[in-house]
């Protein structure tokens, strides 16, 4: 069924913004939502745009630009990632909120949506330039944010480090420590065993799921995964071990493909080592291009937006296509695979296990109590099992994909609590 209306311009398409409206709308209208809880949903609640000083190491004054974005707060404390980038917009960040909000209602976890970022170019940025603009960030947010409010969490570019700053600083402020703050953070600092794995750990899940949906084998499926960063390479990791072959790894600087299987545990050491795959002797080098549109099984986003398009979705060989990144596939080409019969486990399910995790975390943090890996492992994969199941039977249920199945169903839950809460006037 089509998801969206194709007349449009690349530029349009390639908007995470206007992607991200465009399932909405097509969902809230299959659901027949009441307009004014269709004009509060589509909104978000909160914007903030800062522009911040941060003394550089050469002495002079950098001028950056930050954002923060809460889209609903409905269901519980708004929660999403920081990113560093170059190419970070507001419409890139009110995106991601929007995504949150909805991901943690598939997942059916008590909090809403947020996401936030600064411009800039952190690959040439000491550690003590990242130090200053991180805490200089954090104090421009920190009425915005809180463990109540809004908790932050790591995302492109940052990590568990840029979390303990966030926690510091903002604990600095408080006069307090705030451990519950942020999540991501180191686990000697109130981080939470498994956190660091677990949205990799839940593409796994779902890629079970659906093996298992299909009456797929595991043993031997061919995966291809664009993307080895945090995502991709514990995806990569955690899928060969439970059986699976990875076949194909694409990266922004060339891919790599094997037919019998890369050696996941090597290509990591020798990453670790190197700090690129160019020059691994256990796989062909091969063109990330042409590897991403090669013959497999299951097809792994794991990296930026907008890399399935109108321009190369007709293209994909893919069984399955699981969505690890966050807005890979526009909805123009949601069409196009739909088309193909291509399965498709979308980004709000398929890597809702990093903010499952964060959401252990936080509750970890507030308790004070700490729990052991295998039972974080535990919980994940059952709220990840539920989720799927929940999606596909509303999919079969309604006659939709499983991304407006997905929308569907977190719309629905959003919607259903604001009813109850009623609207403030």
């Amino acid at each position: 069924m089509p998801t969206a209306t194709p007349n449009v311009t690349l530029d349009q398409e390639i908007n995470p913004w206007e992607a991200q409206s465009a399932r909405f709308d097509f969902a809230a209208r299959k659901l027949n939502l009441d307009e004014g809880l269709w004009k509060l949903l589509r909104t978000p609640a909160r914007e903030l745009i800062v522009h911040f000083p941060v003394t550089m190491d050469d002495g002079r004054i950098e001028i950056f630009t930050g954002f923060r974005v809460q889209h609903n707060i409905a269901r519980g404390p708004a929660k999403g990632g920081i990113r560093y980038s170059l190419e970070v917009t507001l419409d890139e960040v009110r995106a991601l909120a929007s995504w949150m909000t909805w991901k943690c209602a598939v997942v059916n976890i008590p909090f809403g949506g947020a996401k936030g970022g600064v411009i800039c170019d952190p690959k040439s940025m000491s550690q003590g330039e990242l130090e200053r603009m991180t805490r200089r960030y954090t104090s421009e947010i920190s009425d915005f944010i809180g463990p109540e409010k809004d908790v932050p969490a790591p995302d492109m570019n940052t990590n568990e480090q840029t979390m303990a700053w966030i926690m510091d600083t903002y604990s600095m402020h408080a006069r307090h420590t705030v451990t519950s703050v942020v999540t991501g953070k180191p686990l000697n600092i109130g981080g939470s065993r498994g956190r660091l794995e677990a949205t990799g750990r839940g593409v796994m899940v779902v890629c079970n799921e659906s093996l298992r949906y299909l009456n797929i084998p595991v043993e031997g499926c061919r995966v291809i995964i664009q993307g080895f960063g945090n995502v991709g390479s514990n995806t990569a990791r955690l899928m060969m071990e439970h059986g699976y072959k990875i076949i194909g790894i694409a990266e922004k600087d060339g891919g790599l493909q094997n037919a019998n299987g890369i050696d996941i545990h090597q290509l990591l050491e020798y990453k670790y080592r190197n700090g690129t795959l160019v020059g691994f002797r256990g796989a062909e080098q091969v063109p990330s291009e042409d590897l991403f549109v090669s013959d497999c099984d299951i097809l792994i986003p794991a990296a930026m937006e907008n890399v399935i398009t109108s321009r190369n979705a007709d293209k994909i060989k893919a069984r399955i296509v699981v969505e690890g990144a966050n807005g890979p596939t526009t909805a123009v080409a949601d069409e196009i695979l739909a088309d193909k019969r291509i399965f498709v486990v979308p980004d709000i399910l398929a890597n809702a296990g990093g903010v499952t995790a964060s959401y252990f975390e936080w509750v970890q943090d507030r308790q004070g109590y700490f729990w052991k890996e295998a039972i974080v492992n535990e919980q994940l994969e059952s709220i990840l099992r539920d989720s799927f199941e929940d999606v596909v039977r509303y999919a079969e249920a309604h006659n939709v994909n499983n991304r407006i199945a997905a929308y569907m169903l977190a719309i629905d839950r959003v919607a259903f609590t604001i009813r109850q809460r009623g609207i403030y006037a």
